[in-house]
């Protein structure tokens, strides 16, 4: 892929935003070895700054496509990409661009499956409202609607000939479509559990093969009788010659002849186990999704060997294709479209045995401007503080590993970890214990958590209360009841002030310092950037993060591509730190992007 179609793909939904944005986000977004990068030196236009962050080299993902919704299948044929969602519609993209061709409506529960035929001409689609759909693809219209499973439907699939529809269902049946007469001509029972995975041969209409939850994976002919032995697993697929299935349960995937049912190739995940795997259209690869990641092996010969390993999802992928390149769809609502190098012709120098070690995924970040350093804090324990002008690495640290969210605050070298964990409160303080102390309060909810400035005291936002406690006893030192819906905002004024932002983006500053006194709100007062307000950038938000102007209520900058959805974000005006499930840390400056 050349330099410029990975510019187009890489920042497509911004070009076609604004023209404009091309020399404001990207071309300063792009990688400094870029053609274009270099020769409109993007570092001297008049956009954001990229402090730390941008890849050396063009990634693995070439285009990233936002649903509103978290998809659960997807199919192709050639030049579109058809993605069932969870909110019961169907989107269908262009295979290339990933831009939005049209939505069909007419589910009323989730689409859990998806099949095209071999023609492009029929979509067939399983919901969890029990139905199975036909679809016209040019006209976008409902052909028929298929009714009986009494569960939902959890997979579908369309035979060669274009007369027969399976449906799988977690009512533990398989029924059998003629698509004609729309009637339910077999049903095929006597399972144990959920019928995860059906799927007609490509070159012969009178065989299906079948997974269940049960852990069976079985053939069928035409009348409902299974043919050959029961093997392993909990999904299923056919190569697109049909010469090979490959069924999937665990942390293993095994490949077979359809005919002689003799193994192919073992595949084995190290991190996880398999949900969803599918063959390259040449049937020479199959690519997996383990987790957020997506795996690509080499099946050809007689030592099948991982090639690929595409990390950018920030949670569980739920489905994969495998067109010219792997596309796969995720929780965090995205279908991501990846590009691939040649495989490697040398396999004595590739390493057939281990698995790339994923990079620990970043959990928190934060600013603190005094010190001139951003703040990241990954799975693993590790607190990194960069250089907030150059980008470099200033100190490392290890820290407890903890599996739930908190905040950093190196004082004067000192260094501070505050999280909670199962409703309560944990503070480790690096000078003070090798082991966290535990603060004496047992909390119903907790959304937020912030180490005051000077190191003194810890807030946490609780329902709407914030409630602060002394770091070094562990004592409760103020209380505030708020109204409205508030966040604590990570823009902290000094000592032991601190901001909260409600949901209409109003502000309140409130001094915790004052001893003897209960907390005491401030009078509001001009902020850099108070104009502007940062939306998204926290987990349970959908989309990617954007900086919108108040007043005119018009989008300023919005990240998008690989950067749109990190696991955290840190804006006080001017810098953006934002932390990525790659180990990626951002740091963006906007001294002269933003309007006064």
């Amino acid at each position: 892929m050349n330099d410029a179609q990975h510019f187009i793909l890489e920042h497509f939904d911004t070009i076609c935003d604004s023209p404009l944005h091309i020399y404001s986000y990207a071309l300063p977004f792009s990688p400094p070895s870029s053609w274009l990068h270099k020769h409109y030196r993007a570092d001297l236009l008049q956009g954001v700054r990229v402090v730390k962050g941008i890849l050396a080299e063009w990634g693995t993902c070439s285009r990233t496509v936002f649903l509103n919704k978290v998809p659960s299948s997807l199919a192709y044929w050639k030049d579109i990409v058809v993605v069932g969602l969870i909110s019961g519609d169907i989107t269908i993209l262009d295979t290339i661009t990933g831009s939005n061709v049209a939505v069909l409506s007419g589910h009323t529960g989730w689409v859990g499956s998806l099949s095209i035929s071999l023609d492009g001409a029929f979509l067939v689609s399983g919901g969890g409202d029990n139905n199975v759909k036909l679809w016209d693809v040019q006209t976008g219209g409902v052909v028929k609607t298929f009714c009986g499973h009494t569960q939902r439907v959890l997979s579908v699939s369309i035979s060669p000939d274009c007369t027969t529809i399976a449906s799988g269902s977690s009512d533990y049946t398989i029924c059998l479509w003629h698509v004609q007469a729309g009637d339910c001509f077999c049903v095929i029972d006597g399972f144990n559990d959920w019928v995860n995975s059906v799927s007609f041969s490509p070159t012969n209409p009178q065989l299906l093969i079948s997974a269940s939850d049960d852990d069976t994976v079985q053939q069928w002919d035409i009348n409902g009788c299974q043919i050959g032995p029961t093997h392993e697993g909990r999904g299923v697929a056919f190569s697109s010659d049909g010469a090979h299935f490959i069924s999937w349960g665990g942390k293993v995937a095994t490949v077979r002849n359809s005919g002689s049912r003799v193994v192919v190739a073992k595949l084995q995940s190290s991190s996880g186990n398999f949900h969803c795997c599918c063959f390259s259209p040449n049937g020479k690869l199959v690519a997996g999704g383990v987790g957020s990641t997506v795996y690509v092996w080499d099946i050809t010969g007689s030592d099948p060997h991982l090639i690929e390993t595409l990390i950018g999802h920030t949670r569980n992928i739920t489905s994969l294709i495998f067109p010219a390149f792997p596309i796969s769809a995720l929780q965090d609502c995205t279908v991501k479209f990846w590009q691939m190098d040649s495989p490697p012709t040398d396999q004595v120098a590739t390493d057939t045995k281990s698995t790339p070690q994923k990079p620990s995924s970043i959990e928190s970040v934060g600013l603190q401007l005094r010190d001139r350093v951003a703040i990241s804090s990954d799975s693993a324990g590790v607190v990194k503080t960069w250089d907030i002008f150059t980008g470099l690495c200033k100190a490392s640290f290890q820290t407890p590993v903890v599996k739930s969210r908190r905040d950093v605050q190196l004082i004067e070298s000192r260094l501070i970890v505050a999280w909670h964990e199962n409703q309560d409160i944990y503070i480790w303080d690096a000078e003070e214990s090798e082991s966290p102390q535990r603060v004496d309060v047992h909390l119903h909810t907790s959304c937020g958590i912030k180490i005051s400035q000077d190191g003194s005291k810890l807030f946490c936002l609780s329902g709407k209360s914030i409630q602060a406690w002394a770091i070094q006893t562990g004592e409760a030192v103020g209380r505030v009841e708020l109204e409205g819906d508030p966040c604590l905002d990570p823009l902290y004024m000094g000592g032991s002030k601190i901001r909260v932002r409600f949901e209409d983006s109003s502000t309140q500053d409130w001094d915790f310092g004052i001893s003897g006194s209960s907390p005491i709100l401030l009078p509001n007062t001009i902020q850099n950037g108070s104009h502007l307000n940062l939306i998204g950038g926290t987990s349970w938000e959908i989309g990617p993060i954007m900086i919108r102007d108040i007043a005119t209520g018009k989008k300023v900058f919005q990240l998008v591509g690989r950067y749109a959805k990190p696991n955290e974000v840190r804006w006080d005006g001017q810098y953006l730190v934002a932390g990525y499930e790659s180990g990626d840390v951002l740091i963006l400056d906007f001294n002269y992007a933003l309007p006064e």
